[in-house]
């Protein structure tokens, strides 16, 4: 583990070197390429550096213990060298969690997809539901939210709603979110009483950019239509509304939440790319599960993750086995705990397999 930081530590004392260098400081796309690379090894650095000051105090206080025959030195130099001991211990489980393979899409932003799957209206309820779930989740995490399309049903719920959410390491806070949750409760209709079990499916895709995956425009299809629904001024009079299908996959989106036909092409663009990423990662999921199970689960949507039981006021995550009694806070975007649970799972996940 040692050598690897000494070798991280060498690139990273370069990487600074050529960011005050004339040929890079020149250079913008350069320059914010070096900055990336030295932010991402920055943390890393910091704890290793750290760790051999306090490393070298606990040395120094070795060294009193060995050779000194004051009383009161030797007390001060137990102290030390015990202190520095559990210091280090810490700081060891730090680096080798610092150390562990990235997600290279973990800093990136994503898009947010929830549909209304099996429980008709009830389905669509709750669609609403975990949409403001995730709405108030987002606005205490500061990050920014961009409406790319939505469908309401027929009683006031969602069929589907896709968001673009911009902030610090988006997707890598909000992947765990893909897959089935099931919400077990009684509707407002039910006149006996009787639980109502329905599903909602989330997917979380990483933003793309042109660099990470190229599609050829010749296949493409293009179709434009009047938007429908709330939007403004525009609605119903201009074919504002596009939808762009990627015929040798048959992966389609749609946008109609902005102004222009531009507008809405640009945003139908960037996520039909992100939909064929996920569907090029889903497939290498898929390979690697043959060796690598994680507990976290695949990530497939059809795979149940989740259930919220309003009776019980009781919230499960079934692939860690998590139940919190706090329905209420968890549904007003309190999720922090859940998706801390989750990070630290996988990421003993990984250690094991390192």
């Amino acid at each position: 583990m040692f050598r690897k930081l000494e070798d991280i530590e060498i690139k990273y004392d370069e990487i600074e070197r050529l960011l005050g260098s004339p040929d890079v400081l020149s250079d913008q796309k350069k320059y914010a390429e070096y900055s990336k690379q030295y932010s991402d090894l920055k943390e890393t650095i910091v704890k290793y550096r750290e760790y051999k000051t306090i490393k070298k105090q606990m040395d120094e206080a070795s060294e009193i213990l060995t050779e000194s025959n004051d009383r009161d030195m030797i007390e001060l130099a137990q102290e030390e060298f015990q202190t520095s001991k559990e210091h280090l211990e810490k700081i060891q489980d730090e680096l080798k969690l610092l150390l562990l393979p990235r997600d290279p899409n973990d800093n990136k932003n994503a898009y947010l997809e929830i549909r209304s799957g099996t429980g008709g209206e009830e389905a669509s309820l709750f669609t609403r539901d975990l949409l403001n779930m995730y709405s108030r989740y987002i606005e205490k995490k500061g990050w920014q939210v961009e409406l790319i399309e939505q469908t309401e049903s027929d009683m006031g719920g969602l069929s589907k709603v896709i968001l673009l959410v911009k902030g610090d390491s988006v997707y890598g806070k909000l992947k765990y979110e893909s897959g089935t949750h099931r919400v077990q409760r009684v509707p407002e209709t039910e006149a006996s009483g009787r639980i109502h079990t329905s599903a909602v499916t989330v997917a979380v895709l990483p933003e793309v950019e042109d660099v990470d995956i190229q599609i050829n425009p010749n296949d493409l299809r293009i179709d434009t239509y009047r938007a429908s629904g709330a939007g403004g001024q525009h609605i119903n009079k201009t074919d504002s509304a596009v939808r762009v299908t990627h015929i040798p996959t048959g992966v389609a989106v749609a946008c109609q939440d902005g102004r222009s036909q531009h507008q809405n092409k640009d945003k139908a663009m960037h996520l039909l790319k992100a939909k064929i990423f996920e569907s090029q990662v889903e497939q290498q999921n898929k390979e690697i599960s043959s060796t690598r199970k994680l507990l976290v689960g695949s990530g497939d949507r059809s795979e149940k993750i989740r259930t919220y039981n309003f009776p019980q006021g009781r919230v499960t995550d079934h692939r860690i086995g998590l139940t919190l009694y706090k329905l209420n806070d968890i549904l007003t975007g309190d999720i922090d705990e859940i998706i801390e649970a989750l990070l630290a799972v996988d990421r003993l996940e990984k250690m094991k397999t390192e």
